[in-house]
């Protein structure tokens, strides 16, 4: 809910998506790290995450404050962190650390591609789970023009496929 909040706020032009090649990621996909890395320098490190999402464009953060009762949303684009989007109350949910981020960037995709070739892939999502766990969630569209929902182990395993 948080991405499309800031998704709804900050959409841009260029490509809507990336067809990832086996053993070639794209590179926005190691913007996650490069922003949360990016984030604690602004902050200091330890913050709490809500949700991390990367595509072609930018890469959003929703940093967990007071709690994890309130989020503040950053946006880093181009190799840069711009000023944070104003707090946005109310916000719940499990959260994630720097040091919970365990997938590999050249193989995260790749099993989307392998299992299901037919889609083209929009956006990754680091969100925290249940018990402390992450979950990697691809954003893909289906040749048939569906919207998928497809969690990812953090070596690009395919877990589970959701329509949207």
């Amino acid at each position: 809910m948080l991405a499309a909040i800031a998704a709804a706020a900050s959409c841009g032009g260029g490509e809507s998506g990336d067809t990832v090649e086996p053993d070639a990621a794209p590179g926005w996909v190691g913007d996650v790290r490069r922003a949360v890395d990016a984030v604690e320098t602004e902050l200091g490190p330890g913050q709490e995450y809500f949700e991390v999402t990367a595509n072609p464009q930018l890469t959003n953060v929703f940093v967990a404050v007071d709690g994890a009762t309130a989020a503040i949303p950053y946006a880093y684009v181009d190799g840069e962190l711009l000023e944070p989007a104003p707090r946005l109350d109310g916000a719940s949910g499990n959260t994630f650390t720097a040091d919970d981020l365990a997938f590999d960037e050249a193989t995260v995709l790749t099993g989307v591609e392998r299992d299901l070739p037919e889609t083209t892939i929009d956006a990754l999502s680091v969100e925290g789970g249940p018990g402390g766990a992450v979950r990697y969630v691809v954003s893909a569209r289906s040749a048939r023009g569906g919207v998928l929902d497809i969690e990812v182990g953090g070596d690009g395993t395919v877990v589970a496929v959701d329509p949207l």
